[in-house]
């Protein structure tokens, strides 16, 4: 593993207060030629309701026959299928030639009402009965809202981080544009996983293989970043969207699994007090937690944060490191999509086009910073050019923009960084 950190300011003027940004870059290990893994434990879980009917849910099955197909016979995949009743088509084993599985893929067909909450835990279930303690992933798919069994948004969001702690993932695939956006996003954000948008039943096996290969490929899992403020420092704040506990002394985030070669960034934001001693001064301390995918092993870093408490007049003439000040834009538009999107659904569509523009208009000036490199003044223009486009589409179809915000805001806040699967 990779780890770098770097902040836009290493100085500050003593007896003045100040609000510094850290980068964090941590980078898995590539795999190298080809990896005796361990056995994957995929299980989907499916929604067969009736709203499934118009050709999207042939197209999901079609999907997860595909991916059986990618698996190894030891690896294990199971399928759970629920309307307002919780089936179990394919109990969670090995693969071994796959004709079991295509062959109850044959026999499901569309049902009734959305029982999504019992068919998620009926996946968890499954999932945990075969890992053993190891990893697994768990993909919902779904094109509707919860409206049977459990359908309180937090509970679900929690069932996910319960699951998440006991090794398994959790990422989403809404299809369509009437499934509930809040909903599978907040079970992915506590199960650490990726909310994906499949505006057509067609699309969902492009948003499978991904996570198949992330399975495939891990190099790193489990990782997790405490972070404890230094003494003096009045707060630390986290500006991806990632799922923290409070312990004492500070916080702790966690990142999920990594695949070969993926680079991920975390941007902290840390609030300085005046400070009367000239020198270095500790404002904060890092420990990244993570499995060894290879060996198996936990290992540990732990980073001390020192800023240099200089003179007034030397702190004057500081410039602001360019690649800490191109993350901290792209994360504040972030926050502005975030907000564009949950007013367009409050049906403020004139204060989301705002936000949209507003957050266009900055990435736009800095990426015209001379000190940029060209990769990084690309993805600012780039991001701008989505903002805009999203503004546009607001008002003919606040739906269809809110859909692609919403999963656009959790890729880029939870798995944010470069690389095979970095979230660019």
């Amino acid at each position: 593993m990779r780890i770098n950190t770097k902040l836009d300011f290493d100085l500050i003027a003593v007896e003045q207060e100040e609000t510094v940004h850290l980068l964090l870059e941590i980078t898995a290990p590539e795999l190298q030629g080809k990896r005796k893994r361990e056995p994957a434990n995929l299980q989907v879980v499916l929604d067969r309701s009736g709203s499934m009917a118009d050709g999207r849910l042939f197209a999901a099955l079609q999907a997860i026959d595909s991916l059986i197909s990618r698996l190894r016979p030891e690896d294990r995949v199971g399928l759970v299928a629920f309307d307002d009743q919780v089936q179990v088509p394919i109990p969670n084993a090995q693969v071994g030639d796959g004709q079991r599985g295509r062959a109850a893929i044959r026999q499901i067909y569309p049902g009734g009402m959305t029982n999504l909450g019992g068919g998620l835990l009926r996946g968890f279930q499954e999932a945990q009965r075969t890992s053993k303690g190891a990893s697994a992933t768990l993909v919902l798919l779904s094109d509707g809202h919860a409206n049977q069994g459990i359908t309180d948004q937090d509970k679900l969001a929690e069932f996910a981080s319960g699951a998440q702690r006991a090794g398994i993932s959790t990422s989403t695939v809404g299809i369509g544009l009437g499934y509930d956006e809040d909903l599978l996003t907040a079970i992915s954000r506590g199960g650490s996983g990726n909310a994906h948008y499949a505006e057509h039943g067609d699309d969902a096996g492009a948003h499978l293989a991904p996570e198949v290969d992330g399975l495939l490929e891990q190099t790193i899992q489990a990782a997790s970043l405490t972070v404890r403020p230094g003494e003096a420092v009045a707060a630390v704040r986290l500006f991806n969207d990632l799922p923290v506990s409070e312990i004492t002394g500070g916080f702790m985030a966690e990142l999920g699994d990594l695949t070969d070669g993926e680079t991920r960034r975390v941007l902290l934001e840390i609030d300085v007090p005046a400070l009367a001693e000239l020198g270095l001064a500790k404002v904060a301390e890092l420990e990244l937690r993570w499995v060894e995918v290879e060996t198996m092993k936990s290992r540990l870093a732990t980073m001390p944060v020192n800023i240099n408490v200089v003179p007034g007049d030397q702190a004057a003439g500081r410039v602001r490191d360019p690649e800490v000040e191109t993350e901290l834009s792209f994360q504040r538009a972030q926050r502005a999509k975030r907000e564009a999107t949950d007013a367009l659904g409050d049906g403020d569509v004139a204060r989301a086009e705002a936000l949209y523009y507003r957050a266009a208009v900055d990435l736009r000036r800095v990426s015209d910073r001379e000190d940029l490199s060209a990769p990084a003044a690309e993805e600012l223009t780039a991001e701008a050019a989505l903002l805009e486009d999203l503004a546009t589409q607001a008002e003919p179809d606040a739906m269809r923009a809110r859909k692609i915000a919403r999963a656009d805001y959790h890729m880029k806040t939870r798995k944010r960084g470069r690389g095979r699967r970095g979230g660019r």
